[in-house]
Order: C-alpha cells, then sequence, then structure tokens
C-alpha cells in the first residue's frame, strides 16, 4: 500500500513565492504543490496537505502552536504514515524537541524541514529537503516506518530533533547534533543508522498539551552582577531557571551567587545546569566551581542543548507536581535527548 504523508505548513522560508507581478515574497497554496516541485509526481506516496490559516515566521513560534502542531498529528495519525512540518529554521530545534516531549509513545516519523531560500527561487535548498524529507516519513521496512520519532532534516543529513541547534544562518547546513550521531545520510542513496535511531513504541498515542512558561534562562558571563542575577531570580511566577554555564557545568562562586540561588531553590524554584559549549556535557562537582550546585540543589543537565533544556522544563512543569517528581523526570532521559 502506499504510505500516506501529511504535510503541516507553519510558515518560513520554504513555503515562499516569488510574486510575478511584485516580486515580493508570498506563502504559496499548497494545494498547487506539484505544480512547484513536479518530482512529487514521482513518488508512489499519497499526499497531502493542511496550513496554518495565518502561516507564521518561526521567531513568533510559541507553545500555544507547539500544541496545535501536535493535536494536528493527534487528529490526522490514523489515517497518515508519516508527518513532515514545513517550518522556519530559527526555532526549528525548539519546536522538534517541545514536539518530541508531547507526542508520547510516537510510533510514526515527524520531520520538521525547511530552507535557507525560499522555494521558488533558482537556488533553492528547500526542494531537495521537502524531497527527501517525504521520503523519509514514507519509507518502512516490512510493514513498519523506519524512522519513529521527532526529527530535523537538512541538507542531507536526519538529525534527532531534541538533540540540535542552528549554528550557522547563511550556510545550507545549518543545524549540529554535535552530541549525538546523525540518524541518516542521504547521498546516492538514504543510509540510515539503525543503531541511532529511537525504538517504536507499541503503546497508543499520548498527546501532552500542558506546558509551563514560567521559566527563564541566566547566561553566565565574567563580571555579571548581583543586581542582574537577583532580576531574573525575583521573576514573578517564576518556576524553573535553565543556567547556561561555562564548560562542565561551572559558575561563579562568589558568595552572593550561591546564597541567591540557594535561596530561591529552597522556596521551591527549579534549575537546571547546562552548559554553554556547543558539544561535552555538564560534570557537576569536576571542578570546584560547580560542587556547589550539587549542595544546594540544582541539577545537572548533562549533555542536552539548551534548546531541549527549554522545552523539557515547560514539559516537566506541566505535567508533574512535585518538585522531587519534576528533578527525578530532568534527570532522566525521556525521549533520547540527554546521555545518562
Amino acid at each position: 500500500m502506499r504510505s500516506k504523508v501529511l504535510l503541516i505548513y507553519t510558515g518560513g522560508t520554504i513555503g515562499m513565492m516569488q510574486d510575478a507581478k511584485t516580486g515580493q515574497l508570498k506563502p504559496f497554496d499548497f494545494k498547487h504543490l506539484t505544480e512547484q516541485i513536479p518530482e512529487l509526481n514521482k513518488f508512489d506516496v499519497s499526499l497531502s496537505a493542511v496550513s496554518f490559516s495565518k502561516p507564521i515566521d518561526s521567531s513568533d513560534m510559541s507553545p500555544e502552536i507547539w500544541v496545535e502542531i501536535a493535536e494536528t498529528i493527534q487528529k490526522n495519525y490514523d489515517k497518515h504514515d508519516g508527518f513532515v512540518i514545513l517550518h522556519g529554521s530559527d526555532t526549528m530545534s525548539f519546536t522538534a524537541s517541545a514536539l518530541s516531549f508531547m507526542l508520547e509513545n510516537l510510533s510514526k516519523p515527524v520531520i520538521l524541514t525547511g530552507s535557507q531560500l525560499p522555494i521558488g527561487t533558482i537556488r533553492t535548498d528547500g526542494k531537495e529537503n521537502l524531497i527527501t524529507a517525504i521520503e523519509i516519513a514514507a519509507t518502512k521496512e516490512k510493514g513498519k516506518p523506519v524512522v519513529s520519532e521527532v526529527c530535523i532534516y537538512f541538507e542531507y543529513q536526519l538529525y534527532r530533533g531534541n538533540r540540535t541547534h542552528k549554528y550557522n544562518a547563511e550556510h545550507f547546513q545549518a543545524f549540529q547534533s554535535p552530541n549525538y550521531p546523525i540518524l541518516a545520510e542521504a547521498g546516492v542513496h538514504l543510509k540510515y543508522n539503525q543503531s541511532a535511531l529511537q525504538k517504536s513504541s507499541s503503546k497508543k498515542l499520548k498527546v501532552q498539551t500542558k506546558l509551563s512558561t514560567d521559566i527563564a534562562i541566566l547566561k553566565m558571563y565574567p563580571g555579571i552582577t548581583e543586581n542582574v542575577v537577583n532580576a531574573i531570580l525575583n521573576t514573578k511566577d517564576l518556576k524553573g531557571l535553565i543556567i547556561e554555564t561555562f564548560g562542565a557545568g561551572n559558575a561563579t562562586t562568589q558568595n552572593w551567587f550561591v546564597a541567591a540561588l540557594k535561596y530561591r531553590i529552597d522556596k521551591g524554584l527549579v534549575v537546571l545546569n547546562v552548559t554553554q559549549c556547543n558539544a561535552g556535557k555538564v560534570e557537576q562537582g569536576k571542578y570546584a566551581t560547580s560542587a556547589s550546585f550539587n549542595k544546594i540543589g540544582v541539577v545537572g543537565g548533562a549533555d542536552i542543548t539548551t534548546e531541549a533544556a527549554v522545552a523539557k522544563l515547560m514539559y516537566v512543569l506541566g505535567t508533574a507536581t512535585n518538585k522531587k517528581d519534576i528533578t527525578k523526570l530532568l534527570k532522566s532521559d525521556l525521549r533520547g535527548e540527554m546521555t545518562v
């Protein structure tokens, strides 16, 4: 049987066409998708598409839209074999991470892709990204999807979505996954890294839509002041804080800093420690400059990315009710987002 793939267009550069009269970029009608990309007619795939009523720039992405995407997948889950989400690249890693947590017991591919140039331009990277993303979403072996997780496909490589970050605003190869292997590479053939792929779930899909946005990020830098730290720590209704630390999880050991963190942690604040480095992991206590974090209750984030940490913290705070459970979930590898 032909695989059925649903395209979900949220917005972004990939869906833009140049108006013949004005020269301005505007979203094109996905009903005429095969007119723009005739190669799709060669696929033995049943392709359908839905588009947001008002396509957005990915800079305007929000948890409310994540919920809309997740519910669209849930509504169409039994009718399709795979899903391709067309999305702006700037916040794609955040969305991929969020969906990985929200789509519990996923057993079908959810592939996010986009482009650096509009699909209506001659040198666009969007055509190849879209064509291969559809092929991956449709691929089965022995009647079962080869991929059964939330991924990003960009410039010939398939990544686990919650392991990525966008590192380049100009090159077609815009994403990296420094702490986890590539899931597949597209050359003459599509070569899958079977050992790296997430195992398919036999349970029924469950969509979690409760996300808490009462979080903040504190990025450490030399010379950070007590006023700056306290301004963030004293944010109204703050429930969770991500600290972007140096190297293997290190930060200043000044008494005022440690005391301020301890005071808020004792009052119920959840603090997650992630590294500013693109690769590597947090190892709290490896150096004296992070030993105090273990004592006051900061949670070490291992090799999780900031993008995945944001999504995970929103998800955990939205679903767990007490601090013990929250801490346990943050320390656990829930969707392949960290190495523990």
